[in-house]
């Protein structure tokens, strides 16, 4: 619709009247037409307005204009594309593609005639002109239909022009409010609500231990973010004071297994914390998104979840460490891979031993871890964290 500027009064005076249009509009339309061509064609009340300019935005059509009576006229305008609907089914498909400039005589002549029987069943709704009429332009009001083709599902567009002077629509009017707007403000949604991030070494992130506390480095006690979907906005926030830390600390994530042995443990990843599903009001979402300052005192109590590229390795209760939020680890859902990597840095069998040296070595020392190692996995033992499987972009190594 380009820039101009729809008239909110037309919009809500053609909602009241929309019943009626539907009601008388449309089983005489498709009367008309089973009984000109017979049944085969369907009418779609597509909509009712008073600007057609988009309704036939680059569309081809041909116009029937029909007499009421000095001043007033009705159009029926036909898309190129309903024509060939319409022509297909009664004179049968052409060999060639339909053109609406190469019209015959014949042609032509079905489709007005159409129109014309169509304007004799339409006609029983339009009221006498007034007496007196001094204005030569009068508004009108477009009931665009789409017509399909019943055997081949073809839709077209086919549109009606009726000189509002002569409607007198029926229209519905509400008696009361159905909904109660207070209500809608206590409706309950789901979200997630983000925490921070921070940059942690790979060995610290394996040997994360319960009652350990992370702190993100780029949260703020004041802020949060919260997601809906693919929508996301910033939470300001009354931080709970009840959940400052008894102790210092200078929010620093220091290593937690002393220096690192290796250039893979030394490798940096980032890590998120977000709170498990949040429910909030609709009333509080629009407070957050109108900037206002709000209390989300009931999700300090949601468990906290730490990821590492999106997969979750600890939970816990979020705690406040100076100006930042930290969290306390009660749940490690990653079990510890230690002893794994120390055993992946023994030496290699080199190619020159024989299979048979092999098997003894195996069968000599720890058979049954050199059976887990062989089968991928002991049979009881859990599933364990594989932290290899993060994606570690350049800038991390």
């Amino acid at each position: 619709m380009g820039n101009e500027k729809i008239n909110s009064i037309d919009y809500k005076e053609l909602y009241a009247q929309y019943n009626w249009f539907a009601n008388s509009y449309v089983p005489a339309v498709q009367s008309s037409c089973d009984e000109f061509f017979l049944p085969g064609f369907k009418f779609i009340l597509l909509g009712i307005s008073r600007n057609i300019n988009t309704l036939m935005d680059k569309d081809a059509y041909f116009v029937t204009k029909i007499r009421i009576d000095k001043l007033h006229d009705m159009f029926f305008r036909m898309s190129e594309q309903a024509v060939g609907i319409v022509l297909d089914k009664i004179l049968g498909k052409p060999n060639s593609r339909f053109n609406l400039n190469k019209l015959t005589d014949l042609e032509a002549k079905i489709i007005t005639s159409f129109n014309d029987f169509m304007f004799n069943s339409l006609s029983q709704f339009l009221i006498p002109s007034p007496p007196v009429l001094k204005r030569t332009n009068f508004d009108v009001v477009h009931l665009t239909f789409l017509l399909k083709d019943i055997d081949s599902g073809n839709v077209a567009k086919f549109i009606i022009t009726l000189p509002e002077e002569l409607l007198q629509p029926d229209v519905v009017t509400s008696q009361s409010d159905k909904f109660d707007y207070g209500d809608f403000a206590t409706s309950v949604i789901d979200v997630a609500v983000k925490i921070g991030t921070t940059r942690f070494k790979l060995i610290d992130v394996k040997n994360i231990e319960i009652d350990d506390i992370v702190v993100f480095d780029d949260s703020d006690i004041n802020h949060m973010v919260l997601k809906f979907k693919d929508y996301e906005t910033d939470i300001n926030l009354n931080p709970n004071l009840g959940l400052v830390m008894p102790f210092d600390n200078d929010g620093g994530n220091e290593d937690m297994a002393g220096e690192n042995t290796n250039l893979w443990d030394s490798i940096e990843v980032e890590m998120s914390a977000q709170f498990d599903t949040v429910k909030i009001t609709l009333g509080e979402l629009k407070n957050i998104e109108q900037g206002l300052v709000v209390d989300l005192t009931s999700i300090y109590d949601n468990k906290v979840t730490l990821s590492v590229e999106d997969k979750p390795i600890a939970r816990g209760e979020l705690v406040i460490v100076n100006d930042r939020y930290g969290v306390k680890i009660d749940e490690v859902i990653a079990p510890s891979v230690k002893n794994n990597i120390e055993e992946s840095a023994l030496p290699v069998q080199n190619d020159e031993f024989t299979d048979e040296t092999e098997e003894t070595v195996v069968n000599e020392n720890m058979p049954q871890q050199a059976e887990i190692q062989a089968g991928g996995q002991a049979p009881d033992e859990e599933d364990e964290f594989d932290y290899s499987d993060f994606e570690l972009e350049d800038e991390d190594i």
